[in-house]
């Protein structure tokens, strides 16, 4: 059932309740007045009425006191009958004149009319006078009262109910286009806006729905943007996987292209110039210097180049796996640099897929070329562990330190250790030790064995 439905049978049944109310009241008040107007005007006309014809008949006989009910007539409220002891009517009171030849309702009049009492006199001649109270008159008067009165409540009901479904559809008139507007919403037109109500109450509330309309709208634009935004990073986030596989295949066809071509050729300059040095130096001394200083730089590029290689791709991972290639990553850097202290103390699941195994890798070879290259650290301690769960890698030194924990501008180093340790569902953190000093954490679970 709608609203408007619902205060407009409000009203009419409030309404409808006062009227009743009224009227009962009325009929209440007008059958007490009834019964007093009855009972105080019988009592009244058979006591005088009385009097009157026993005195007329003393002096005068049964025809005196006749004449005079005679010249009496109709008495209101009461019926006025002279008999003979025999039972012979000699006097009836006329009809009454007011209202004439109309009556009551019989079923109001019997709710309304008290029951009649009767006096009766005897006076000489044997005669009985009886008067007796007669209602009619005062019931029709109320029934036609009451006829008004219900006339003008029906007019007035039928008034008041028009100008309060009138007032109430006018004050609802608003809600049908703010009902509207909540179905545009619905079916997505954030844009709809509502027009100025009328009345206080529809203009707050088309008010506070056009700010509504305009909060959701900028909501739902954010959001798309930063689904849109969340798409475009996931996006560049699977091609960076993609490049960096691609690099890191580059690095390892690199590093065995190094490793195979480069270094036998390197080895091969060696040998050859170490075998001109050796025959042609006895007889010409410059040809030997010269092929002396050809196999030292070939050397310096070999040893180079060996350094270069695990930088690229460590390719003892293949075949020596990863503590073996973490303790040779751990022994050229102690050689290399024999007055800082390297440990290295590693307790490894028996299966790492490659690319944990790979990312443990760079965790600990970037870290160590932090400390050694730009915290100058003195001492660096390698832990690798694995609890069942997860494989947590910490590398930590005595260095200076670091400005703030992400990488120097133009250095993608640790954030790129940082995105790789993400992409495994790990955890990379890099915390300041007291008093000086940078600790290194990846946590990287067993479930990215892969």
């Amino acid at each position: 059932m709608k609203l408007r439905t619902r205060l407009n049978l409000v009203v009419a049944g409030l309404t409808a309740a006062f009227v009743i109310v009224l009227i009962l009241g009325e009929f209440q008040a007008a059958r007490s007045s009834i019964r007093e107007e009855i009972e105080a005007a019988n009592r009244v006309a058979a006591q005088l009425l009385g009097r009157l014809a026993l005195i007329y008949s003393a002096q005068g006989g049964p025809e005196l006191a006749l004449r005079f009910l005679e010249e009496t007539g109709h008495v209101r409220a009461n019926d006025i009958v002279l008999r003979t002891i025999g039972g012979d009517v000699m006097y009836r009171s006329p009809d009454p004149t007011y209202k004439a030849g109309r009556d009551a309702p019989a079923w109001f009049a019997h709710l309304m009319a008290p029951a009649p009492v009767a006096y009766r006199f005897m006076l000489p001649g044997q005669l009985e006078l009886t008067v007796q109270s007669n209602a009619s008159r005062a019931v029709l008067d109320a029934w036609d009262e009451l006829t008004r009165l219900f006339t003008i409540a029906a007019v007035m009901l039928i008034v008041v109910n028009g100008l309060a479904f009138w007032t109430v559809d006018r004050a609802l008139a608003p809600f049908p286009v703010i009902a509207g507007g909540f179905r545009h919403v619905q079916q997505g037109d954030l844009a709809f806006r509502l027009p100025p109500m009328k009345g206080f109450e529809a203009r707050e509330i088309a008010t506070a729905f056009n700010r509504m309309a305009e909060a959701v709208q900028d909501k739902v634009q954010a959001e798309r943007k930063a689904q849109d935004a969340e798409a475009r990073l996931d996006e560049r986030r699977e091609m960076a996987l993609l490049i960096e596989q691609r690099v890191e295949e580059e690095r390892r066809l690199i590093a065995h292209e190094l490793h195979d071509e480069f270094g036998q050729s390197v080895t091969a300059i060696r040998s050859l110039a170490m075998a001109i040095a050796a025959q042609g130096g006895q007889r010409d001394p410059q040809t030997g210097d010269a092929a002396r200083l050809i196999s030292e730089e070939a050397a310096r590029l070999y040893d180079a180049m060996h350094g270069l290689i695990p930088r690229l791709m460590p390719l003892s991972l293949d075949t020596l796996g990863l503590a073996d290639t973490l303790e040779n990553l751990v022994r050229d850097w102690q050689r290399r640099n024999p007055q800082v202290r390297l440990s290295v103390r590693h307790d490894l699941a028996a299966q790492l897929g490659p690319s944990v195994t790979l990312a443990i890798y760079r965790v600990v070879q970037e870290g160590l070329i932090n400390a050694l290259r730009h915290a100058h650290a003195s001492h660096v301690d390698i832990v690798v562990n694995s609890d069942g769960q997860r494989i947590v890698v910490t590398v930590a030194d005595d260095g200076i330190g670091m400005m703030a924990p992400e990488a120097p501008p133009g250095h993608f180093g640790l954030r790129g250790l940082a995105e790789r340790i993400a992409r495994l569902g790990g955890v990379f953190n890099i915390n300041r030790r007291e008093p000086h000093g940078v600790c290194l954490v990846a946590e990287i679970p067993l479930t990215a064995n892969t």
